[in-house]
């Protein structure tokens, strides 16, 4: 097999007359007026090959018999094509080769889906035949994008003076919010690595041993229940910087972030991002990630009717609920099966339901009026800032859930009015939220959790309270959000072995259970750990940000919502004897 001399993207006018040795895939193949063109793909691009059967009768009944997807090698020469032949779409699409010897490498078994209507292939079918898939020109752009991007992601982290460096994977089990994937030892019967679900111990133990700054683009493993931006092994951009404070890490994550957009997206976005209190957000958009291309910020009103006596919200206030509204900017006009979609859509939003007021230029129009004092209803339209032309919407109910269900409402709302164009990489929005609790309290038990993990620093001002309302402990957790994914998660670490010692008592975690799981932490801790601070970025994440497809498409080989890979069936039975080295038996549910 000979050496190709240029890639099928490659070949311009400039190279007319030129005798080429091309190879790749079969695209397409077309009998058109007498001539029998080919038009031959790689990852680069793609090549017309012409065949002249007047002059090649052989040559030409050996292209005819080629089928889409077979792979083939060529000699040909190279040759302008007539004016009315030229593609402007194509890179290529000035010149075809005319082929004058062809080779068929492989050929393909008939496809189970064409590549170029893959929409109309289900999902399982596409992760079946992943190689297949991926084939495709978007799907390899995609990789492409990937690739670039982690380059950027080292190039950067080097620059500014961090090392790379690995972290095992065969590490022990601690909880950290999901189940661990688990590895038997053969060695020690019965004892188990586990698989990491984030390097955060191990890099904080590298800011103790003196490294300073420290990254890695890692593989994390997480058991737990999958969802549609969630995948069992994923990868993220772990970061640790010692002597840290916030301002410092964060500026560091904001000139990465510079670089990302602009090798993705060819814009320059400025820094330093917002930074918004997580209380704030999500009273105001009922979410800890809003997408804040689009307004719809929500307005408390349960003040201005607490003296309404109409039922159903004079209920809610009585039982120590809230009314929350929200104003949609020149709606007013919508028709009574449109407010009945609208109050559908906040149902599957999981809100009980919406209370429609319309603002008119002659004043309010809905099924509030004569039910709530008219002042009353100018009080709220003044506090969602409506004007006339526009439409408010009211939930009623726990606060706690309907600023939920908002939230979700909120995002439907601007994709039922176009609010947004998400297509458009002009203005996309990026801030940090901080000020997050320390810890999250079971309304049912009182008991409490941490809310990013319980190596999480707090803000010292709230020390009075870890004892009395630990809820209400801000922690020093922060995180990134870009056009409402979250896409960085981090936080200033503890670094004192006492204020890990009060964490882990406040958790109800008992010292000799501390020592059991963190022991080799918190010992490390006793040997002079510096203050530090780190984050992560979900890289999946970040590549589904860019390119707006689903997490399965950035990704090479993904699992299912199941976690199975359907090109190779796992996960699978294995070798009984492999069981029987590690001392393991098999006992499934029936």
């Amino acid at each position: 097999m000979k050496r190709r001399t240029h890639t099928c993207g490659q070949l311009r006018k400039s190279d007319v007359g030129q005798t080429v040795h091309l190879q790749g895939w079969v695209h397409r193949r077309r009998d058109l007026g007498g001539l029998l063109f080919v038009d031959l793909r790689d990852r680069y691009g793609k090549t017309q090959l012409v065949v002249h059967p007047e002059e090649s009768p052989d040559l030409a009944k050996h292209a005819h018999e080629l089928h889409a997807e077979w792979v083939i090698e060529i000699d040909g020469i190279v040759m302008a094509r007539p004016d009315g032949m030229i593609n402007k779409d194509m890179p290529t699409g000035e010149i075809e080769v005319k082929i004058t010897e062809l080779t068929v490498l492989n050929r393909c078994l008939p496809l189970p889906f064409q590549l170029d209507e893959a929409a109309k292939a289900t999902e399982e079918l596409r992760l079946k035949f992943r190689y297949l898939d991926l084939r495709r020109p978007e799907m390899q752009e995609t990789l492409l994008l990937r690739h670039k991007i982690a380059n950027v992601v080292r190039e950067h982290f080097t620059g500014e003076g961090f090392a790379e460096i690995e972290t095992p994977f065969m590490i022990k089990s601690t909880p950290e919010g999901a189940r661990d994937y688990i590895v038997p030892s053969r060695v020690f019967p019965g004892q188990f690595y586990a698989l990491p679900q984030s390097p955060q111990i191990y890099k904080q133990i590298l800011m103790i041993a003196g490294m300073d700054r420290y990254f890695q683009i890692v593989r994390c493993f997480r058991d737990e229940d999958l969802r549609s931006d969630r995948q069992p092994e994923f990868t993220q951009v772990d970061v640790e910087i010692s002597f840290a404070d916030q301002d410092m890490v964060f500026a560091t994550a904001e000139r990465l972030f510079v670089k990302i957009l602009r090798a993705g997206w060819g814009v320059d976005i400025t820094t330093p991002f917002p930074r918004l209190k997580y209380k704030d957000v999500m009273e105001t958009y009922g979410s800890d990630k809003p997408d804040l291309r689009f307004g719809l910020p929500f307005s408390n009103l349960t003040d201005h009717f607490r003296q309404t006596e109409f039922r159903i919200i004079s209920s809610a206030i009585e039982s120590g609920g809230a009314v929350i509204g929200l104003c949609v900017e020149g709606q007013a006009g919508l028709s009574r099966k449109e407010i009945s979609d609208l109050e559908e859509l906040a149902k599957s939003s999981g809100l009980m339901g919406i209370l429609p007021l319309k603002l008119t230029a002659e004043g309010f129009a809905g099924s509030l009026v004569g039910k709530v004092a008219d002042d009353d209803l100018r009080k709220a339209a003044a506090a969602v800032k409506a004007k006339p032309g526009d439409l408010i919407l009211m939930a009623f109910g726990k606060k706690s859930e309907i600023l939920k269900g908002l939230g979700v409402f909120r995002r439907k709302l601007a994709d039922r009015f176009h609010l947004f164009d998400p297509n458009s990489h002009e203005n996309p929005s990026l801030f940090w939220v901080v000020d997050f609790p320390l810890f999250e309290r079971d309304e049912e038990t009182g008991e409490v959790s941490p809310s990013h993990h319980p190596f999480t620093g707090w803000n010292r001002e709230d020390d009075h309270l870890l004892d009395t309302e630990p809820w209400n402990v801000r922690s020093t957790a922060y995180d990134l959000v870009m056009n409402g994914s979250e896409l960085i998660s981090g936080s200033i670490r503890i670094h004192d072995p006492e204020q890990q010692a009060k964490v882990f008592q406040m958790l109800n975690i008992a010292p000799e259970i501390a020592e059991l799981r963190f022991g080799f932490l918190l010992e490390a801790l006793r040997y002079g750990a510096p203050p530090m601070g780190g984050l992560a970025i979900g890289f999946d994440r970040t590549i589904m940000a860019l390119t707006g497809g689903s997490i399965r498409d950035v990704i090479a080989f993904p699992k299912t919502n199941l976690a199975q890979s359907l090109m190779d069936g796992c996960p699978s039975q294995v070798d009984p004897q492999l069981l029987k080295d590690l001392y393991i038996t098999v006992n499934p549910p029936k």
